[in-house]
């Protein structure tokens, strides 16, 4: 319908980067026939340009028109206008042709001029330096291709232009992928890459993108498979040698050229703006005192990370000294020699759990650019990693509150230009080349001034004998002065000679500063003295939550009081510095002053009983939440009603995607909590938190860390001799395990569960165990015993009523029935289970049933219907965050289109795979993958780079000490290698 009077008409849109369509506004217009649609692609390609008849007779039947072509010409014109309808002029006949032109200065929207708009702002961001703008700009180019371009269009100029646009496409997506491998996005780059390099043989550009990707993840060897792969393919088709970028890469990955492990800085055409540059620098505080000749000497040292070499600086001194304060002032100092950036970490050398290397390259890593999945497990990979990052890159890492350098060396640029700054409460004389200062206390001077300016000149001036008694009782340590004289400045009412009064009667200080870590233990005493009683029972219970920081809400359960008093309480503490605010609603102690609110808990508090109080209703609050969102993660599964009771109430979640985000957000406590809480009276519900929690161990986050919580309650349970707890941690380190691949310990751990579940009669236990043994036999391929092991549970669920678990089990057995042949009555237990999961509403794991009849389905050779059942299952998992189904998912989906011999789309699949288990387990999966890779690199004709992966597999298996190797040794052996 044309629009009325009055009214705005809106824009004609048009598309050629696919089928040939026509819209005014979001209403679809009629294109008509293959020729007429040929027409309106060769008026919209010439931008507004007339094209003569003649021309147009040619772009549509090239040399052989037939006999009334320019009336057929005429009457596809006719119909166009027609279609336009009201913006029929855009179409105008000039000069014996025709042309489309813009209608009342309104123009025309097409897809092509926006996707060369995005490409030239693209390259114009890549020019200045933006490289993530450009990036963005050229995805939204790629974005507007929708499959081939001028689809199903007759015709010469059609068949011309659908190879330019190809090419164009093709020539974009390089670009954008040469972005990507700068940003560090190596991982993610291999997927598209293989399949690119499959779908374009002879195109060694892409091959030159894919051997970086591949060297720059780890795979060196298949790196040079592809090199030799494409020497081959080019002799074979063409008779040439590979080009000379091509091959210049190739001598350069062979003599591991340490240029290729980061984009190079100040290359031609690029700027350094493109590199990320963390600032994670702490604020450096306004009243820095002193110190002088401290920050000459530390900043004339970094300096010289300019030269040839890398600066290592080793700050020492006592807890209190001001180290930390220094380092970062110094640091700011120095922030102009190095420009690309300051990485900064905590250690917490002085607590009882000192921050791992791994961990801490990992967020180094990620701060420095790399995605998650470009970044290894192992400490000796990530720091591999972590030194190639910054290959030509000038950065200063503060490496602050270290244990010792044995922590420490990991965490090293190692690279000329950057430079280490780190601090410790010990001297790191077995830190090689480095650079160490002992830091002292302050002087006297120094003392006062810093005093003075927290006080107040007018405070001071007046009182500067009781000033002097002050910072000399403070023993001239800077932390102890910022806190006494903090309190101060928050006393109005006082005066100096006051505070100097209080701590002339504190016990014998020179004697105290003498004993290391209890030097800081007077002053902090000072400021918890003033603490009105309600602040220092807070502070003190507080202080017994080993988890690396504390939420408001879980603070207020451990506290016992209502979140508005608690944030009251808390914030009044951070205003005291006895307590930092992490973040919004988070909140942190120093190591040092949690380890002095515990002295003043043991101390003060008038019954250790009311430690363990503290402690129950906090792990009462994890286990309620998490008991919450376990029941919307786990619809009808029967584990809630087998817990042990709490008394204290949780957070309410309002849905699975707020169940999931408190649930990876608080993953640090709650393992904390749970490690915690491995005594008699509370080991129990420990369990319970980690069964309920073993979300953790299926999505890669805190892997390593939830494994080794199950493995300490595990001794205590034994210890204590609870059968119920030990059965119940044999079947989450069960699940562990085999997560992994490590099928043996997850054999061993089952059978101990179900004995100990039989002896404790735990329903939970005593069910889940033969489930458990069922998927382990049915892995090692001893039927007989998996389908006696999964009937036996499928049993037990039901007796339970545990409906979830019953669905599990029909969905474990129909894995059993496709392996063994069973195939109808495989995909009949799929579907049944299936069932189940949509009548409790439980998606997360109705995608592990999807899963199962997807299988099913592909060993019955219904490809269409397993794919579709693994790609729904997909995004469910993808939502869940469970990288391992994920990655499981991707490896099934590959085995699928290798079977259909799809090889392009099995090689993407796969990639993906590898991508989305990197870091999980212990690499059988891994091994599994590599295999299918392998397999359809060699179908595809990538010989080299297919021996390439079943070399890192059978590295895998000896690695996990898998004695059946027979597939990939026979792989190998039977793969000729010119």
């Amino acid at each position: 319908m044309d629009d009325g009077p009055g009214q705005v008409r809106e824009r004609l849109r048009f598309t050629v980067l696919g089928p040939v369509r026509a819209w005014r506004g979001e209403t679809p217009l009629a294109a008509g026939s293959p020729q007429q649609r040929a027409l309106l692609a060769a008026l919209l390609l010439r931008g507004g340009r007339t094209a003569t008849a003649p021309e147009l007779v040619d772009a549509l039947w090239g040399d052989e028109p037939p006999h009334a072509a320019l009336a057929a010409l005429r009457t596809y014109a006719s119909r166009l206008r027609k279609a336009l309808g009201a913006d029929a002029e855009a179409l105008v006949s000039e000069s014996g042709g025709y042309a489309l032109r813009p209608v009342d200065g309104r123009p025309l929207d097409l897809d092509h001029d926006s996707a060369e708009q995005f490409a030239a702002e693209a390259e114009k961001a890549k020019a200045a330096g933006d490289r993530g703008r450009a990036r963005e700009l050229l995805d939204a180019a790629l974005d507007l291709w929708d499959g081939e371009p001028l689809a199903g269009l007759p015709g010469p100029y059609a068949e011309n232009q659908r190879t330019r646009l190809q090419e164009r496409r093709l020539s974009l997506t390089e670009t954008r992928l040469e972005l990507d491998l700068e940003a560090g996005c190596h991982a993610e780059a291999v997927s598209e890459l293989t399949a690119l390099t499959a779908a374009h043989p002879l195109r060694e550009r892409l091959r030159e993108l894919l051997m970086l990707a591949l060297y720059r993840s780890g795979r060196q060897a298949e790196a040079l498979a592809v090199y030799a792969d494409t020497r081959r393919l080019l002799a074979d088709e063409l008779g040439v040698d590979p080009c000379a970028s091509l091959s210049e890469l190739h001598q350069r990955i062979l003599r591991a050229d340490t240029e290729l492990d980061a984009p190079a800085a100040g290359d031609p055409g690029s700027t350094e703006s493109t590199i990320v540059r963390p600032r994670q620098l702490p604020a450096t505080v306004a009243d820095f005192t002193g110190r002088t000749a401290f920050v000459t000497e530390l900043s004339d040292q970094l300096a010289t990370a300019e030269g040839s070499v890398m600066a290592v600086s080793a700050v020492a001194g006592i807890g209190g000294v001001g180290k930390t304060t220094l380092a970062v002032h110094v640091a700011h100092t120095a922030r102009e020699h190095f420009p690309d950036g300051q990485l900064y970490v905590d250690l917490q050398g002085a607590g009882h759990n000192p921050a791992e290397p791994e961990a801490v390259l990992g967020a180094f890593l990620r701060a420095l650019g790399t995605a998650d999945s470009a970044i290894p497990d192992g400490l000796e990979e990530r720091a591999a990693l972590y030194r190639s990052a910054l290959a030509g890159r000038r950065v200063l890492a503060l490496l602050d509150n270290a244990r010792d350098a044995a922590q420490v060396r990991p965490l090293l640029p190692g690279t000329a230009g950057c430079a280490a700054l780190i601090t410790s409460r010990s001297r790191m004389i077995d830190l090689a080349s480095a650079h160490l200062v002992d830091l002292d206390v302050m002087s006297p001077e120094e003392a006062l001034t810093l005093f003075t300016r927290i006080v107040g000149e007018e405070r001071v001036t007046s009182e500067r004998k009781a000033a002097m008694a002050v910072v000399g009782a403070c023993g001239f340590l800077p932390l102890a002065i910022r806190i006494a004289a903090s309190r101060l400045a928050a006393r109005r009412t006082w005066t100096v000679s006051t505070l100097a009064s209080k701590l002339a009667d504190e016990r014998r200080r020179l004697d105290e500063l003498r004993a290391g870590d209890l030097a800081v233990k007077a002053t902090f005493e000072l400021g918890y003295k003033q603490l009105e009683p309600a602040q220092a029972r807070a502070f003190r219970l507080l202080g017994l939550a080993d988890g690396p920081d504390i939420s408001l809400t879980a603070a207020a359960a451990l506290l016992a009081l209502d979140t508005e008093e608690t944030e009251e309480l808390l914030e009044s503490l951070v205003d005291a510095s006895l307590l930092e605010s992490a973040a919004p609603g988070r909140y942190r102690f120093h190591d040092l002053v949690r380890l002095y609110a515990r002295v003043c808990a043991e101390r003060d508090e008038h019954s250790p009983a009311d430690h363990e109080a503290a402690l129950s209703r906090l792990l009462d609050f994890y286990l309620v939440t998490a008991s919450r969102m376990y029941a919307l993660e786990r619809p009808g599964d029967r584990l809630i009603a087998h817990m042990e009771r709490v008394t204290h109430p949780g957070l309410e979640l309002q849905d699975r995607t707020s169940a999931l985000e408190w649930l990876f957000s608080e993953a640090g406590c709650i393992l904390a909590c749970a490690q915690q809480s491995a005594g008699p009276a509370t080991l129990r519900r420990a369990v319970d938190l980690l069964l309920l929690t073993r979300d953790l161990a299926e999505s890669g986050a805190d892997a390593l860390k939830y494994e080794q919580t199950n493995v300490t309650l595990l001794a205590a349970a034994r210890q204590t001799g609870d059968q119920r707890a030990e059965a119940r941690i044999h079947t989450a380190l069960t699940n562990v395990h085999t997560l992994a691949g490590r099928f043996d310990d997850a054999e061993e751990h089952a059978k101990s569960a179900m004995l100990l579940g039989l002896a404790s009669e735990d329903p939970f236990s005593s069910s889940y165990a033969p489930n458990d043994r069922g998927i382990i036999a049915t892995t090692k391929h001893r039927y007989d015993d998996a389908e006696a092991y999964l009937t036996q549970a499928l049993a037990a669920f039901r007796d339970d009523g545990n409906k979830q678990s019953e669905a599990s089990a029909l969905c474990n057995l129909a894995r059993l029935h496709m392996d063994t042949g069973r195939l109808d009555s495989a995909i009949w237990l799929a579907e049944t289970g299936i069932a189940i999961y949509r009548e409790l509403g439980a998606r997360r794991r109705l995608a592990n049933g999807m899963y199962a009849l997807g299988l099913a389905f592909a060993r019955a050779k219904r490809m269409d219907e397993a794919t579709g059942q693994l790609t729904e299952a997909l995004t469910i998992f993808q939502e869940s965050r469970q990288r391992f189904w994920v990655g499981m998912t991707h490896f099934r989906l590959a085995e699928i289109s290798l079977a259909d011999h799809r090889l392009t789309q099995a090689a993407t699949s796969a990639e993906q795979a590898l991508t989305a288990l990197r870091g999980l387990g212990g690499g059988w999966w891994r091994a599994k993958v590599l295999l299918l890779l392998g397999r359809t690199l060699h179908e595809m004709g990538h010989v080299r780079r297919a021996r390439a992966c079943w070399e890192e597999a059978l590295a895998l298996y000896e690695r996990l000490g898998v004695s059946d190797t027979t597939e990939v040794q026979a792989l190998l052996s039977h793969t000729a290698v010119a």
